[in-house]
Parts: structure tokens; C-alpha cells; sequence
């Protein structure tokens, strides 16, 4: 019954070929559900269960097949959800998170097609602060993407092989709008070198948020989640500039990251001037036990052109393993706001990271404890 059950199933999911060695599907997943609290969210305290605190839920499939002379077909189909109610995440789209077929060689590299990852996420951010425990070390609301708050749509990526220690990707995404080719379209590029302890990587994005008419409509998900860059939702394009790197000494990595965004400005903005953003963030991380890893961090982000605002924010986390599988994790973070946030000169308000929403205060502080399940 087990073997005709899974039979099945699998041919219900259309997957064909599994029991050939040359061609391989793999069924995978992170269920990962914390109890979060926070001082002041909306105006108020929020205590409640909370999903995706250390990685996003989701279940996924990948796959490939051998077609010879070192080429292979790759595929990726991967859902977001949420793990206390168990909703779909990223927008109610079935495969959220990822979504793209392409094909790979040793020699030449990967070549894909579909809802994909940036190069910055690929390349830079395994060396940011976010790449060990979590989305409290980065830019507040994630106004430069480094937390993979957005994904792009109808995407080309290019992933060379590792080239004594280098590696690059190249992406390009179609706008798509009829008679308009450069309305809504992307492009990004990054670069990561690895030589023992030293990891350093950069790269650069462009989004075109849509010309005209069709302003806001773009290939990428929407980095305007909170207050810290929501008056600059009309921005006519966003940049982002950045560059990480760690250095592992035995049990301790010390790393950090610089990006610089801006929001460019046109006749069909509510804003005046091209809205900037400097981060800067450094972190250490400790292997104190093969089971046990903590981090501490400290993030800065000032805003420039339409706005003066500063905010300083610090977290301190802990992982500890059960198995290979299962861990257990903790972090605590605060984050202070100064200065004004909007052209109308709104005092700023806080927020910690990509974890919380908006403080209706320039102060805010987080607690989490949580479970994460890999399978």
C-alpha cells in the first residue's frame, strides 16, 4: 500500500523518472515558528506566534536531469507560508519564494529562467550579519533588500562555476509592458571571492518601479514595507550598491556590510529629490560549542536628500542544535530613530530589521524564542 500510495503521489505531481540514477528530485522543506515579543508595533505591545524568524517557512522541490556531456536540466519550485496559520506567503502566490527551470553545465555555468533570487542574495548576503541568525542585522525595514525581503519576476540568471574561488552572476528581468520595453525592468550583478578565512563579495541592482501610467508596476516585490522609505513608493528607480565580507578566526567570524540606495526621482514622484541611503552594519559571531553559535550586531542607516533620519540598531542571538535537523534559537534587538523621515518632516519611527512593523515611537525593542525544523 506504502509503494502504490507513493506512486501515486508522485505521479500526481507529474515527477517522472525519480528511481534513474541520471535524473533526481528532491522534496524539501524549513518549518519554523517562534513566540514574539514587541515593545511597540502599531501603537501598541504585540506578544504572539510569530513564522520565519530564522528562515522563511516553506516547502519546495528541486530537481535535475542528466543529459550528457556534463549538461543537466535544474528546476526549483518552492512555496512561502505562513507556519501559525498556515496561509501562503508572499502575496497568496502559490510557488513564492522561487520558481524557475533552466539548464547547468560544469564547465559553462547555469543558466535560469523564472521568479528567482538577485546575485546580491546569492553571492553577498552568506556574508552579511542575516547570513548566520536572522533578519535583525540588517538595514531597518530592509530598504536595500539585504534580507531578500523581494524577489524578481521573469528573470534570466547567469551563475558562473567557481573559478579558483570566484564567482559571478549576471541577472536581467523583462518588464514586460507593451510598447514601453524598459518599463519595469531589472538588471543586477555580483561578484564573490573566497580564499580560506577571507570571503569578500559585492554587487549592484537597478529596479525600474514603471514609467508613466504603469508607475509601480515592476518586475520586482515590493521593498516599501514600513515607514522608513514608504513616502517613496512613486520613486521612478531604485539603485543599491553593496559589499560584504567576514574573516573566520578558528571558532569567532567578524564581518560586516555597506550598501548605498537610492530612490531616483521623476515628474510622476510625489518627492522632490533622489531619496538616499547609507548602511553600514558589523557583527560577531561565535562558535562556542559545535551545538551552540551566537552573534551580536549594530546597525546604522542614515537617509539623505528628502529626509534626515538616523537609526541605530543592536541585536544580540543564540542558536543551539538538538540534531542536524532541529535547532533552538533566542535573539533579543533595539532599535533608536532620530530626525525625519518624510518630505513633510514626520518624525522618524522605529524598526527593527525585516523582523517588526512600525513603532508608532522612535524606540523599539524585540524578543524572540523559537523552533526551526528542517527537512
Amino acid at each position: 500500500m506504502k509503494t502504490t500510495l507513493t506512486t501515486l503521489t508522485l505521479a500526481m505531481l507529474g515527477i517522472s523518472g525519480i528511481a534513474h540514477a541520471q535524473n533526481t528530485v528532491t522534496l524539501y522543506g524549513i518549518i519554523d515558528t517562534g513566540l514574539t515579543y514587541v515593545s511597540n508595533q502599531g501603537g501598541g505591545r504585540f506578544v504572539g506566534m510569530t513564522s520565519g524568524n530564522e528562515s522563511g517557512s516553506r516547502w519546495g522541490l528541486k530537481g535535475s536531469e542528466d543529459l550528457g556531456g556534463g549538461l543537466k536540466t535544474v528546476f526549483q519550485l518552492e512555496n512561502g507560508f505562513n507556519s501559525t496559520n498556515g496561509r501562503l506567503g508572499q502575496g497568496g502566490r502559490m510557488f513564492g519564494r522561487q520558481a524557475f527551470v533552466g539548464l547547468s553545465s560544469d564547465k559553462w555555468g547555469t543558466l535560469t529562467a523564472g521568479r528567482q533570487y538577485d546575485p546580491l542574495v546569492d553571492l553577498i548576503q552568506p556574508f552579511q550579519g542575516d547570513g548566520f541568525l536572522g533578519g535583525i542585522f540588517i538595514s531597518p525595514g530592509d530598504i536595500d533588500n539585504s534580507d531578500n525581503s523581494a524577489r524578481v519576476n521573469n528573470s534570466l540568471k547567469y551563475t558562473s562555476p567557481s573559478l579558483s574561488g570566484l564567482q559571478f552572476e549576471l541577472m536581467y528581468s523583462l518588464g514586460g509592458v507593451a510598447g514601453s520595453t524598459g518599463s519595469g525592468q531589472s538588471y543586477a550583478a555580483a561578484a564573490a571571492y573566497t580564499s580560506g578565512p577571507v570571503n569578500v563579495a559585492a554587487g549592484y541592482f537597478h529596479i525600474s518601479n514603471g514609467s508613466g501610467a504603469n508607475r509601480g508596476t515592476t518586475t520586482w516585490d515590493s521593498l516599501f514595507n514600513t515607514s522608513v522609505n514608504g513616502a517613496y513608493s512613486t520613486a521612478a528607480s531604485i539603485n543599491d550598491a553593496r559589499i560584504a565580507g567576514n574573516y573566520i578566526f578558528g571558532s569567532v567570524t567578524l564581518g560586516g556590510y555597506y550598501s548605498y540606495a537610492e530612490y531616483t526621482v521623476d515628474g510622476s514622484s510625489t518627492f522632490k529629490q533622489t531619496q538616499k541611503y547609507n548602511t553600514g552594519s558589523v557583527y560577531a559571531v561565535w562558535q562556542a560549542t559545535p551545538a551552540l553559535q551566537t552573534q551580536v550586531g549594530y546597525v546604522y542607516l542614515k537617509s539623505s536628500g528628502n529626509s534626515s533620519a538616523k537609526y541605530n540598531q543592536f541585536a544580540v542571538a543564540a542558536d543551539y542544535s538538538l540534531s542536524k535537523r532541529t535547532d533552538l534559537y533566542a535573539w533579543v534587538a533595539y532599535t533608536a530613530a532620530s530626525g525625519k523621515q518624510d518630505p513633510a518632516g514626520t518624525p522618524a519611527v522605529a524598526v527593527i530589521g525585516s523582523a517588526t512593523g512600525d513603532s508608532s515611537s522612535n524606540r523599539q525593542a524585540t524578543a524572540t524564542v523559537g523552533i526551526r525544523h528542517r527537512f
